[in-house]
């Protein structure tokens, strides 16, 4: 099985001075259960190279048994510092493709036609494809093979209006996910805030915060 993780390229957490990216357990726990399940990894990111890591997402409260494994692995870590170029991959590449989170994916991946592109045709040959926390966030701009958003009628969540405003970005994200979800036509689910919760419609997953990284990543192994 061959799995695609996209990451974001963008470090910069609006006007706030401080520093975003992707968020580390989004990435560690998924990448374990991947990789512990022999699948072949790829980790793409728009500009490739080492992707910014979102610094709250490495302080000690966030550290996790994946996060210390991960930081400690030769071989990911070699993966994460040489990220391929993301213009450069082929949905039909890949069994499944894999988007972590951080609010970094919020600004870059929401525009990118090369991750807008990817989807479209990933979701448009039933590839398996997955997103979480803010990473569905992602999916504003794609849309079905009907011109519809992705989304329209389909069973989706993430990272929740109560959850940003506990992280105090509301007024600071450029929109919030459970917001756009909704106005794409989404069929909204939600748990209590930071509790793990995932929906699944077909081939599309979605997890709502980072607790629900591991179960998003397990769905996709049993889809595909």
């Amino acid at each position: 099985m061959k799995v695609l993780i996209v990451l974001t390229s963008h470090d910069t957490l609006g006007n706030t001075g401080h520093k975003t990216g992707f968020w580390l357990e989004e990435l560690a726990s998924p990448y374990y259960v991947f990789k512990d399940n022999s699948a072949e990894i790829t980790i793409a990111s728009p500009l490739g190279g080492l992707p910014p890591l979102d610094p709250k997402s490495n302080e000690p409260d966030f550290q996790t048994d994946a996060t210390k494994r991960f930081e400690n692995d030769s071989d990911a870590m070699a993966q994460l510092n040489n990220s391929i170029k993301l213009s450069t991959v082929n949905a039909e590449d890949f069994d499944a493709i894999f988007y972590p989170g951080g609010h970094g994916p919020l600004w870059d991946l929401t525009q990118n036609n090369d991750s807008i592109t990817l989807i479209e045709k990933a979701a448009a040959t039933n590839k398996v494809i997955g997103f979480v926390c803010h990473a569905p966030g992602v999916l504003k701009n794609v849309k079905g093979t009907d011109g519809q958003p992705l989304v329209n009628n389909k069973r989706v969540t993430g990272f929740t209006n109560g959850e940003e405003a506990a992280v105090e970005l509301t007024n600071v994200v450029p929109f919030l996910v459970e917001d756009m979800l909704i106005e794409n036509g989404g069929l909204y689910n939600k748990a209590e805030d930071w509790h793990p919760h995932i929906e699944t419609d077909g081939n599309l997953v979605t997890g709502q915060n980072p607790a629900s990284s591991q179960a998003v990543a397990e769905k996709i192994l049993s889809l595909v």
